[in-house]
């Protein structure tokens, strides 16, 4: 008995299917089945074509259904098919027959068609159809609105659509973080693959531009097949993004993929980082850095233009006080010179006053003799010849003086006469007339 036998657990109780057998056993037993099937030919669309070392994998898609294909790298070397002619999007025919790989302890399990023979047979239905609805969104004008739109220098507010779990979030916060960004974020998650993701994206836009404060949404997802990222060629998301008022910016596979969301939103970025680059265009980390060293520099020029301009200040204070003390100086010399000067002239006068006071005390003593009697004697005799002589003297001997009133005196009659009006003065008083018919 085998050691498989020998663990072989029971089967289930009731059931009329034999077994139960290793699961190897009957891996093996499928994949020999499968080889053992018809080869044909299929023909169909390529899609997530992919290359390894050793083989090459791709889909075969159309309307109605797809198998995973595979042909080993050397067959498809033998080809010679010129660079680029077997891609995604082409059409091609090949043969071959269904195959299974087995798996084991470590390796899954898997079903090929395993490719024999391919020749290419020209464009496929769904980069056709593609390329069909991209002319015709450019030919209406779409690709247009979006870019015309302005974007704001520094968003308060961004949107992002994305998928919940994947690492385009991820990437999305890195580039914020490294813009030092740190406004308001408004999420909202949506499938990005599959029948579902293009209804979902589009409803998630509609609602994220309804929002007054959002300035710029970002639609982000990561690489994936193409067929992975059909969702966002869909005619109405593209259509809505293009008339919509807010500026979008699309990052959405690798950075050779093109969807028809990039033609349409008014910036397309190679990858989620790059759209939150894009969407805050201003390195603040960058500008706050620059500003900072702005600042420095502008206080080490403010405390040198200080300095500076104490040191002119200091100079020119020093200026008047070196007048002032030039002028005191000045003064200090003039005031020696007045005080020696004003010595010199008292001392003259004192020599002056002392000669003129021993000349008036000679001629004081000198008068004080015989000589002063004398001239005492002819000084009276003067008087009183003046005092014999006075006017009042003669009035008060009877005599009279006339004047005109005016101060004239008046010496004849005729003169007299003409005044007419006279003041007559004896000597205890005046009196005045009036001469009439040559009397008064």
């Amino acid at each position: 008995m085998t050691d498989a036998a020998a663990q072989r657990p029971d089967g289930l109780d009731g059931s009329p299917l034999p077994g139960p057998f290793p699961v190897g056993v009957w891996a093996k037993g499928f994949q020999e089945f499968l080889r053992e099937r018809p080869r044909v030919q299929l023909f169909g669309e390529v899609v997530n074509l992919r290359r390894t070392k050793a083989r090459a994998y791709f889909e075969l898609r159309d309307g109605d259904g797809a198998a995973q294909c595979s042909i080993w790298n050397n067959r498809l070397d033998a080809l010679k098919l010129p660079e680029g002619a077997f891609a995604d999007g082409v059409q091609v025919v090949v043969a071959g027959g269904p195959d299974y790989y087995p798996g084991s302890r470590t390796a899954s399990p898997g079903f090929s068609f395993d490719v024999t023979g391919l020749r290419v047979a020209g464009e496929g239905d769904l980069l056709a159809q593609l390329a069909d609805l991209r002319r015709r969104l450019e030919t209406e004008g779409l690709f247009l609105p979006q870019k015309e739109l302005p974007l704001t220098a520094l968003p308060r507010t961004i949107g992002v659509i994305t998928g919940e779990s994947g690492k385009a979030r991820d990437d999305v916060l890195a580039g914020l973080h490294r813009r030092g960004w740190g406004g308001r974020l408004v999420w909202a998650f949506a499938p990005v693959q599959d029948r579902r993701a293009a209804a979902a994206v589009t409803a998630a836009l509609q609602d994220l531009a309804a929002i007054g404060e959002v300035d710029v949404i970002i639609v982000a997802r990561g690489g994936g097949s193409l067929t992975d990222l059909f969702a966002f060629s869909d005619e109405t998301l593209c259509r809505t993004v293009a008339l919509l008022r807010v500026p979008v910016i699309a990052s959405v596979g690798h950075h050779t993929d093109r969807m028809l969301i990039d033609d349409v939103a008014a910036i397309s970025a190679s990858t989620p980082t790059h759209a939150a680059e894009a969407a805050v265009p201003r390195d603040i980390r960058a500008e706050q850095a620059r500003t900072l060293r702005e600042a420095v520099a502008l206080e080490r020029h403010g405390r040198r233009a200080v300095v500076d301009r104490a040191r002119v200040l200091a100079r020119m204070a020093r200026v008047p006080s070196d007048h002032v003390a030039r002028h005191r100086r000045n003064l200090h010399q003039s005031l020696r010179e007045l005080r020696a000067a004003a010595g010199r002239r008292s001392g003259e006068r004192r020599t002056a006053t002392a000669t003129r006071a021993l000349v008036l005390h000679r001629k004081a003593l000198a008068g004080a003799g015989a000589e002063a009697d004398a001239r005492r004697r002819a000084v009276e005799s003067l008087g009183l010849a003046l005092t014999a002589h006075e006017p009042r003297r003669i009035l008060e001997r009877g005599y009279a003086m006339v004047d005109d009133g005016a101060g004239g005196v008046v010496t004849s009659a005729a003169q007299a006469r003409e005044a007419r009006d006279v003041r007559v003065t004896f000597a205890d008083g005046s009196v005045d007339a009036t001469i009439q018919d040559g009397k008064t």
